[in-house]
């Protein structure tokens, strides 16, 4: 089997780094080769004696690939896409299966239904807010889902069932979704949180595109892991959490929406200093505790 990977980052060198040290199935022992835009994680992966090959440019990624993974950005895999189907289409094998591992679906997969490749969508449920392939680990999806999306519902269940084969030997779950519902899903439990940490940061530190508060050096001084664990995600790649606004807008809305009703209410709740209500304060976040724990 020869794996290509276009792109290669966190998760394309974890993807790597768990597939040279599988021992069964179809994906065990097999070939890689790596490409990405700067070359460096491909190459600090060969000498590794992770991949066999860091390819120059993508053609020389895709020769005689079996499976080929685009392990980059949304924006970025979009794009990779549209070069697949037309300036890279001869260098594909018919019977190549394309898939990815950006965190948003439904963009990516009507262009490559729309393209007609045989690709069938990914998304590993496991990340971190370091970046890069220094930062790759074997273990990353260990016990971890991993959204497998059927290309269309007459697609090839063989290319599933080779990404299916994929986040196994990563030592994953796989789970088939369906692009939208992949979406919406992770709208509410990746993508907002993601949003929320970004707006966390803006409200106590000031606007992006305006001063810094006031207080907000004293604020930053006193911050230990309460405000560490509620911003985590906004230390992540800017243009990684760009693309997945660009791509899953309307799910986002959505939960933005949701999010800003809940707040008024809290505010409702608490506005009134002179008689607060301790009792119904504490029974939302015992509600909140509670929904987390079960």
């Amino acid at each position: 089997m020869r794996v290509a990977f276009l792109g290669f980052g966190l998760i394309g060198g974890s993807i790597a780094r768990a597939l040279a040290a599988a021992s069964r199935g179809p994906l065990a022992d097999p070939s890689m080769v790596a490409w990405s835009p700067r070359g460096h994680g491909p190459r600090r992966a060969v000498s590794d004696g992770v991949l066999e090959q860091a390819a120059n440019d993508p053609a020389g990624a895709l020769d005689g690939a079996d499976l080929v993974i685009l392990a980059g950005p949304p924006l970025a895999c979009l794009d990779l896409v549209h070069r697949l189907s037309s300036e890279l289409r001869s260098v594909l094998s018919a019977a190549t299966v394309v898939t990815d591992v950006a965190s948003t679906k439904s963009a990516i997969m009507g262009r490559a239904h729309a393209e007609g490749l045989r690709f069938v969508g990914g998304h590993p449920m496991a990340g971190r807010e370091t970046s890069g392939y220094e930062a790759a680990d074997a273990a990353l999806f260990r016990d971890r889902s991993w959204v497998v999306v059927p290309g269309s519902p007459d697609s090839d269940d063989e290319a599933a069932h080779l990404v299916e084969s994929l986040a196994i030997a990563c030592e994953a779950r796989p789970v088939r979704l369906g692009a939208a519902e992949h979406d919406a899903a992770v709208a509410a439990i990746s993508h907002l949180p993601l949003v929320l940490a970004a707006a966390l940061v803006e409200a106590v530190s000031g606007p992006a595109d305006g001063p810094e508060r006031a207080d907000w050096p004293l604020a930053r001084s006193l911050a230990a892991s309460g405000w560490r664990d509620m911003t985590r995600l906004a230390e992540g790649d800017p243009e990684m959490a760009a693309g997945i606004l660009a791509t899953n807008g309307g799910p986002i809305v959505e939960r933005l929406r949701a999010v800003r009703a809940v707040i008024d209410s809290w505010l409702a709740a608490t506005d009134s200093l002179a008689d607060p209500d301790p009792e119904a304060l504490q029974r939302r976040f015992a509600a909140a505790r509670k929904r987390l724990l079960s």
